[in-house]
């Protein structure tokens, strides 16, 4: 080999090995610094319990079929498929072992927030933290104290079934780098209380968007086609469009809609359905005021 092409051949081993370092620079977890969950004081269990609802939790940490108080008990063990393979979702109760009872504030906080377990690794979009990365520190100290005062379980779920090359944490800093951040999803008049109130719940814990928005190919939020519906993640169908226009409930008014997610009852006097069951229990646990912030900021999105 002639000194030219040795010159060339390192050269080029230089190239790769600068852009692996900047590919690992880019994707790498990215928690929060840790003073920025510290002196937030004792929370507020009461605010936790209205986040925890919120913010659906029971809906997918409490066990299949889990009714009344059962669904308290966050032992994990639902199954979700997907395109890209099967999740087992994990418990999430107190306990030490099986659960996150051992976690730190900070721990907790970087999951829900930035996508982080606690070992430093990529969590799977699954877990909607693309939505959750909205929540305020407060919101997240509360739900963090309400937590810890539920019922510990020792149930231990699977690991996620997924083929290559999902199975690969260090893709989903890839998916992050594409698609994840904390921006408002739509310019709205966050003036009004009321309308960035509903804003918060909508785009944030309420993670209205993970099922209502249609998804591309690489499981990102379609440009442009905020909660204007998407395919059933779980089955046949659709999730519908809850956008002003639309066939669902575009001629509904802010009223029938917050009243919708207390009693369940459309305003054609038809029932909730699907998956909306559990969104709707949860939606009736909300003061009055959230659910009337929900529907202003429906009623205030542009028309898909």
């Amino acid at each position: 080999m002639g000194r030219r092409t040795r010159k060339l051949m390192s050269g080029l081993v230089l190239l790769a090995v600068a852009g692996a370092g900047a590919f690992w620079w880019l994707t790498k977890p990215a928690p929060r610094d840790e003073a920025y969950w510290q002196d937030i004081g004792e929370p507020d269990l009461a605010n936790g319990e209205q986040v925890f609802w919120a913010g659906g939790c029971a809906s997918c940490h409490a066990a299949p079929g889990a009714q009344d108080d059962a669904r308290l008990v966050l032992s994990g063990g639902r199954i979700l498929k997907s395109p890209f393979g099967t999740f087992h979702v994990p418990n999430i109760s107190p306990d030490e072992t099986a659960g996150i009872g051992s976690w730190t504030l900070a721990e907790f906080g970087d999951a829900v927030t930035r996508g982080i377990g606690r070992s430093g690794e990529h969590l799977y979009p699954s877990f909607p933290y693309g939505s959750y990365a909205r929540m305020t520190v407060r919101d997240v100290n509360d739900l963090w104290g309400y937590l810890q005062t539920l019922p510990k379980s020792a149930n231990a779920a699977p690991p996620h079934e997924l083929p290559f090359p999902y199975n690969i944490r260090l893709a989903v800093g890839v998916w992050k780098l594409l698609f994840f951040d904390d921006e408002p999803r739509v310019e709205i008049n966050t003036a009004d209380a009321k309308l960035a109130r509903g804003q918060y719940l909508v785009e944030g814990p309420g993670h209205c968007g993970e099922c209502h928005t249609p998804r591309n190919a690489l499981g990102g939020f379609e440009a442009g086609k905020w909660l204007a519906g998407a395919p059933n993640p779980e089955g046949k169908g659709r999730i519908p469009d809850i956008t002003p226009g639309s066939k669902s409930i575009g001629s509904w008014s802010a009223s029938d809609i917050a009243s919708y997610l207390e009693t369940g009852f459309t305003p054609e006097f038809d029932t909730v359905g699907g998956l909306m069951v559990e969104v709707q229990k949860n939606m009736a646990r909300l003061p009055p005021s959230d659910r009337e912030a929900i529907a202003a900021y429906l009623k205030a999105l542009p028309a898909q």
